[in-house]
């Protein structure tokens, strides 16, 4: 198997502001690439995805390889069947369940994460109150703010104060490839999405949308960490639903507390 790698100096900085301070939570987390699987074409090679048509033993297989590699057991592993939405479940133990984007957890030895192709996943952390959450946000998750309603699940629950919380904001498709039309642009703020005359389309920034939410929420910018990879331009490196017109697996962002 070729040993292919790219190196995502977001997502260590994001890891590392927070073990440097409270090393004792020993916090993991974590984000796939496309690379170091099994699947075969149109799905190689490390597909993460259960929902899609590959063959669900080789799907099995790289996600035992990737859980493996970050120390995590498959029974750990936490995660929901997506719909696009802005339901929120609080999770105490491993298991798969239908109709969430978003999880949240305050227990150790629980790994939560979201599956993605071009939606937008984001990692949140509250080292104070020891509570995380993994979230799916598309264009419509984004729109209906699922990442501000679950920094609000933490508090309601936990007791998180989003000035306390760390973010990583994952890789997903960029503003330069995400062209819309204006039934999807209407629904976000005019500083979040520009209008492209030569391809007569809207391009939509959902990183920076959903980075507003964190903001607006009271997290600083220095607890704010941004993958700059982009699923269409990077598709060597990342699966993309809309590039590779479906027919494509999926990456997994994670996070958990040993």
């Amino acid at each position: 198997m070729p040993q292919i790698s790219i190196s995502n100096s977001s997502l260590e900085a994001f890891l590392s502001a927070i073990v440097k301070k409270w090393p004792s939570l020993q916090l993991i987390a974590a984000e796939s690439d496309r690379h170091n699987g099994f699947s075969q074409a149109p799905y190689h090679s490390l597909n993460l995805g259960i929902s899609t048509e590959d063959d669900p033993a080789t799907v099995a297989k790289n996600r035992t390889h990737f859980f493996q590699q970050h120390g995590w057991k498959t029974e750990q592993v936490a995660s929901a069947y997506q719909v696009h939405g802005d339901e929120i479940i609080m999770v105490e133990h491993g298991g798969r369940w239908e109709g969430y984007d978003a999880l949240i957890s305050n227990c150790r030895g629980v790994f939560l994460n979201v599956t993605v192709a071009d939606c937008c996943p984001i990692l949140i952390f509250d080292p104070i109150q020891g509570a995380m959450g993994a979230v799916h946000a598309g264009w419509r998750g984004t729109a209906s703010q699922i990442l501000a309603k679950t920094l609000a699940a933490m508090q309601e629950n936990y007791g998180t104060q989003a000035e306390d919380c760390y973010a990583y904001i994952g890789t997903c498709i960029s503003e330069c490839a995400f062209e819309v039309d204006a039934n999807v642009a209407e629904h976000f703020h005019p500083s979040r999405k520009r209008w492209d005359e030569a391809k007569g389309k809207f391009l939509v920034d959902l990183k920076q949308a959903n980075a507003d939410q964190l903001r607006q929420a009271g997290l600083s910018e220095a607890q704010i960490f941004i993958s700059p990879f982009c699923t269409v331009e990077h598709n060597a490196h990342f699966f993309s639903y809309r590039k590779e017109k479906g027919l494509t697996g999926r990456m997994l962002c994670g996070i958990g507390m040993r």
